[in-house]
């Protein structure tokens, strides 16, 4: 990898000089359709040397005629220089899949509130130094120029994009890189506990900006798959130092008296504002927090690097608009995004979601869309003017995973007999399920947390041990369990009380009818089981809280590129806090040196060390196979989690207008929606 990527740094540097004396046509309007006889270095996309070498051209600049109207509704932007002047030196120079698009329009969305199912939507504008392309196999540059490793992945240095700018104008440099990390993340001042993320071996990186354009991180042990993080992740690893570090005194002589006069008491609350307290993008801005503020410091939200900026945002929904000084071109010149507004509407009910799409009111939708929506969604295509497809979906299998950590003595000595939960995977009729939940699509399974279709080490015996419906099997061993039955069937604790279980779940993470079902199920063993539907968000508090009896989600962050770079779902509490798995108390006994929480079983403990290990190796070596399965064996003898049916496709919808699209090569988090499809590209097409 460090040969490949140093030759093309050397190509692109050659190509240079070789375009600035022979350039002279203008540049070919290539599109992935029609390359006109060009291979560039990384699929579907140039630098901008590389394209007027190859093709011995100049590349002259548009912009979107709207453009100065669009700047003026950013809150505190300065009036724009022409557009050679905001583009990088270097810009991205994006090949359409179709067609060189035309400018205008707005993209509607739809989210279920202002952190429920808005993914999607923040998918649609994200940048990260890098992405994959959309064979979900190749890492491409994007905020990153370039990359370079050492020879034992213990050190990797990116060379950024001459010019680059903050959507303000403000120039954007490696200091930036370093700041987000350096001040920000690992400063104790700001974020009071490093997020696990973002450490590694439990130590942190070095982060140094080397010049202007180059930052080099420094890890304590060997990180090869790391690139696989930037390249799926919503963490962005820059933030404006210009505009975050105005209220922190190592930047500003100023700075206390600032953060006075516009009441914040720290360096970390009025940072914080703005950041969000978090590296999720879309909880809630400075708009939502507090307009006065916002206005008096002249922004209404922290410069961005993405297509779109936030221009205003309350209850209902956000609303942004084209940045300015985006950093990629089409290969005619055209600044993107083409379409220069995103419109994103808070609506929490499937129907109400469903009747918008119907009426032809959304431009793009696929989180949280249903299967079992899909006839009705397909019939009415030709009336709402839109097209709903399928899509191969990755960690789409819900699962069930008792909590062994319970608060609730009883239930925790319950939930962590293996037996149970072999009894309660026994009682699901997954074909049952699969012909009334999932339309007769995809296969019943476990779940382990490794998706198979991207990694060697998971066999066909971890994905179907206890998948047939044996109910006489679960009674059973419900049965050696000691749970005996009272007069009306109710299996009893061993303190006399009923055994329940409750089923909280969010529909975005699960559908309803699932869970209806399985309460018939698991009342057939004797059980009583209550369900209750919930927001994302309170379930998460839940989850979080360690307060459920059992943890419900789809099986995500499991795709190969995803676990080779964080071990959180191979280890307890298996997931994050947006999708908790259980464990807790096992964290705090680790966490503690034992001196708190409840110590883990033996083979539970070594997941630990293995998860270590196994991000050490690059993913697909002999060694990470050999680890991976150890690790997998481990989930599929407890069955941490229990699977239902796998392999589900999933629905999406788009507008008919909406162009430059092609199939999804998935649907899925785990490569972050719409990033590897390059949405900037997008355009609506008049009909």
């Amino acid at each position: 990898m460090t040969t490949t990527i140093r030759a093309r740094l050397m190509l692109g540097a050659s190509l240079s000089l070789i375009a600035g004396a022979a350039a002279a046509a203008d540049c070919p309007a290539v599109t992935v359709a029609d390359m006109q006889g060009l291979s560039p270095a990384f699929p579907q996309q140039f630098e901008l040397a590389e394209l007027e070498a190859a093709a011995s051209c100049d590349l002259a600049f548009q912009e979107n005629p709207e453009i100065a109207d669009l700047n003026a509704r950013i809150m505190g932007n300065p009036d724009l220089p022409p557009v050679a002047e905001r583009l990088p030196a270097e810009p991205l120079v994006v090949a359409p899949y179709a067609e060189i698009g035309s400018y205008g329009g707005v993209v509607t969305g739809l989210s279920r509130g202002t952190e429920s199912g808005t993914s999607d939507i923040l998918s649609v504008r994200h940048v990260n130094l890098v992405r994959y392309s959309d064979d979900l196999k190749t890492i491409v540059p994007n905020v990153a120029k370039a990359w370079e490793w050492n020879d034992d992945f213990t050190q990797l240095t990116f060379t950024l994009r001459k010019g680059h700018k903050w959507s303000d104008g403000a120039p954007f440099t490696a200091e930036d890189v370093a700041f987000w990390y350096n001040d920000i993340i690992t400063n104790p001042a700001i974020t009071e506990k490093t997020p696990d993320r973002w450490l590694f071996e439990g130590e942190p990186a070095k982060v140094e900006a080397v010049d202007e354009v180059t930052v080099r991180f420094s890890f304590p042990a060997p990180q090869p798959n790391l690139l696989n993080r930037w390249a799926v992740d919503y963490g962005q690893t820059f933030q404006p130092r210009h505009f975050l570090g105005q209220f922190m005194d190592r930047y500003n002589a100023d700075a206390a008296a600032l953060r006075e006069q516009h009441g914040f008491e720290t360096e970390a609350e009025a940072v914080n504002f703005y950041y969000g307290n978090s590296d999720w993008k879309d909880v809630p801005s400075a708009m939502m927090k507090d307009m006065s503020k916002a206005e008096a410091i002249g922004k209404a939200a922290v410069p961005t690097l993405e297509s779109h900026i936030v221009v205003r945002e309350n209850s209902e929904g956000r609303r942004l608009v084209a940045n300015p000084y985006f950093h990629m071109v089409d290969t005619a010149g055209n600044q993107l995004p083409y379409i220069p507004e995103i419109r994103e509407d808070y609506v929490p009910e499937r129907e109400v979601v469903n009747l918008r799409i119907l009426n032809g009111e959304v431009v793009w939708k696929q989180q949280a869309m249903e299967l079992n929506d899909f006839p009705l969604l397909k019939e009415n295509e030709a009336k709402g003017n839109y097209t709903a497809e399928l899509a191969p979906t990755l960690g789409e299998t819900v699962f069930y995973s008792f909590n062994r950590n319970h608060k609730d003595p009883v239930l925790a000595e319950i939930f962590s007999d293996v037996r149970f939960s072999q009894a309660m995977s026994l009682g699901i009729d997954r074909e049952e399920i699969k012909e009334i939940v999932y339309l007769g699509q995809g296969t019943p399974a476990q779940a382990v947390p490794a998706e198979a279709a991207t990694v060697n080490f998971v066999t066909d015996e971890h994905l179907t041990q206890f998948i047939e419906h044996d109910p006489d099997a679960a009674n059973a061993l419900l049965d050696e369990m000691g749970l005996t039955r009272d007069a009306n069937g109710i299996r009893q604790r061993p303190d006399g009380k009923p055994l329940t279980v409750r089923i909280v779940f969010a529909s975005q993470g699960s559908p309803v009818q699932l869970h209806e079902l399985t309460r018939g199920y698991w009342a057939d063993l004797g059980l009583q089981v209550d369900i209750r539907e919930v927001t994302s968000d309170e379930y998460r508090a839940q989850g979080n809280g360690n307060d459920v009896d059992v943890f419900i989600w789809k099986n995500d962050g499991i795709t190969g590129p995803f676990i080779s770079q964080d071990a959180t779902m191979l280890v307890p509490p298996f997931g994050d806090f947006f999708n908790p798995g259980g464990g807790y108390e096992w964290v705090n006994w680790m966490n503690s040196d034992g001196a708190e929480g409840i110590e883990p079983p033996a083979d539970i403990k070594k997941l630990w060390d293995l998860a270590e290990d196994f991000l050490k190796q690059p993913l697909g070596s002999a060694e990470s196979d050999r680890i991976g399965a150890e690790i997998i064996d481990i989930h599929a003898d407890n069955l941490l989690k229990i699977g239902v049916v796998a392999g589900i496709p999933s629905p999406y919808v788009y507008r008919n207008d909406l162009a430059n699209l092609q199939p999804l090569t998935a649907k899925t988090y785990d490569f972050y929606w719409t990033y590897p499809y390059r949405p900037q590209q997008w355009f609506l097409k008049a009909e």
